[in-house]
């Protein structure tokens, strides 16, 4: 008997690893939006993998919606209002919506590292405060303007070896 749809391996979902964001070469997390293929509409999943020297994302926080990173393989640090958290496979981190904890996972190892990531389908009402992007954010119409400011840490929220290109000059945002 053949399978259903809604039974597949991560494998066969995962994107092309191209992801990143408008005027910037730098490349984030590759992903399976496992959710929104195996058809969930009401919770996003997404398999992330982040191969040495990258990251999920900016750091960021969202006003609306609520985030979880559960880890599955490797030790990445998660950025957390810019100071850094070695995490180890088994981990979880959740973000509470409109806290405005910014965050992103930062793989400085060398070894690919494998997360799930839990969250809610992006809202219309969402809006999101990038504090070291702030070039990017003023680009955005859902940025966040009334984020409830936290103490920021002094990294910048970069891979090491993504500082280390852009400050050889070689590339970036």
């Amino acid at each position: 008997m053949e399978r259903p749809s809604f039974i597949r391996h991560w494998t066969e979902l995962e994107g092309e690893d191209n992801a990143h964001y408008r005027n910037d070469t730098e490349l984030m997390a590759i992903g399976a939006p496992l959710a929104a293929k195996l058809g969930l509409t009401r919770i996003g999943i997404h398999h992330v993998r982040l191969l040495p020297g990258r990251r999920t994302s900016y750091p960021h926080a969202e006003s609306a919606e609520e985030e979880f990173v559960f880890v599955l393989e490797g030790t990445p640090d998660a950025w957390i209002d810019g100071h850094l958290h070695r995490l180890a496979p088994g981990d979880a981190v959740g973000f509470p919506a409109g806290t405005g904890i910014c965050h992103t996972f930062i793989n400085n190892t060398e070894s690919e590292v494998r997360l799930i990531v839990v969250g809610e389908p992006a809202k219309a009402e969402n809006r999101i405060r990038y504090p070291r992007n702030e070039a990017h954010e003023a680009t955005r119409p859902d940025r966040w303007l009334d984020w409830p400011e936290r103490e920021m840490g002094a990294h910048d929220g970069l891979p090491d070896l993504v500082r280390k290109a852009r400050s050889a000059g070689k590339g970036g945002e």
